[in-house]
């Protein structure tokens, strides 16, 4: 169900590792075939293609064939492109026909407009869990591990911990029955902030329950009449998530003569996710405002080079 190593144990397995590794027969092994491992898998989040959907130029079932032809053999859906099909089985099986017709993996599904899960009103939080629930079915009906929900919620900040961390509590709960993951993306108010998401997640405590960290998505509060707006530091927001990552989401905008993002260290936010043990899928979100083929493209050839560059340090 985890789809990937906790690596909370994993960091907290790393002490174990270094002073093992003299030794014969014990953890030599086991170190070395994880350095033989490839750093990360790439796959394709739907709302990279968000324009072209919207505007019905292309259609939520030629997803998984435009990403293979963008070389990518995996992908992560978005709710709000087949809104009214959660329930709708022969749809779902459509949907996972066109992916084995294109050799093409589900992974996991990103939910948005069902609610508040951290509201304050308990009527509420719970109305918005049970919202969730045709995505948890959905996303296992489909193959995926996961769904990625908001942590929205009110309050001072230690109240929201508490809020949002019951409602995802109950969700997952739920969710733990079908073999889901529910995770969660640091998309705006407190959840971008890194330590206090971490804080939530630790205060769930559910081994399904993990986090989608998004190399761009760190507006707290973005700018807006004047006021210059509150933003996390990405890289601290990266380091922090990462040990409760279950899928990750390499946002990107633009790119430079050389093919680097120009607003982000791609290489260190990579080194950054390498470093916390996650071996999983790095999802594509191009959010730039030319061709999104290309800005995919684009995003996926960087990507492979930092890959590149991991795979000969490790």
């Amino acid at each position: 169900m985890n789809h990937q190593p906790d690596r909370r144990q994993f960091i907290a397995a790393g002490s174990v590792v270094a002073a093992t590794l003299a030794m014969p027969g014990t953890l030599a092994g086991a170190v070395e075939s994880v350095s033989a491992e490839k750093p990360f898998e790439i796959s394709l989040a739907q709302w990279s293609l968000h324009r072209s959907l919207q505007k019905k130029e292309m259609d939520n079932l030629d997803f998984a064939k435009t990403a293979k032809e963008l070389g990518i053999d995996a992908v992560e859906y978005v709710n709000s492109f087949f809104k009214k099909k959660a329930n709708d089985t022969a749809y779902l099986d459509q949907m996972k026909k066109r992916c084995e017709d294109n050799g093409v993996k589900s992974l996991l599904i990103m939910v948005d407009g069902e609610g508040k899960l951290g509201a304050k009103e308990t009527g509420k939080r719970k109305k918005s869990v049970e919202n969730h629930h045709k995505w948890v079915a959905a996303a296992k009906h489909l193959g995926c591990h996961s769904i990625r929900v908001n942590a929205a919620s009110a309050g001072t900040y230690q109240e929201q911990v508490k809020l949002a961390s019951d409602g995802l509590r109950q969700l997952s709960e739920f969710a733990a029955k079908h073999e889901i993951n529910v995770i969660v993306e640091n998309h705006g108010g407190l959840s971008s902030n890194g330590q206090w998401l971490a804080q939530v997640i630790r205060a769930v405590d559910m081994d399904n329950c993990g986090t989608l960290p998004d190399f761009g998505n760190f507006w707290i509060q973005r700018p807006k009449n004047g006021n210059e707006g509150i933003k996390y530091d990405r890289y601290v927001g990266v380091s922090a998530l990462m040990p409760f990552a279950k899928a990750v989401s390499a946002k990107s905008y633009a790119f430079d003569v050389k093919g680097n993002e120009t607003m982000m260290d791609y290489e260190r936010l990579m080194q950054i996710v390498f470093d916390s043990g996650y071996r999983g899928h790095v999802g594509i979100e191009f959010e730039g405002k030319t061709d999104a083929k290309k800005g995919i493209v684009a995003t996926r050839k960087l990507l492979e080079r930092c890959r590149e560059k991991l795979s000969k340090s490790s």
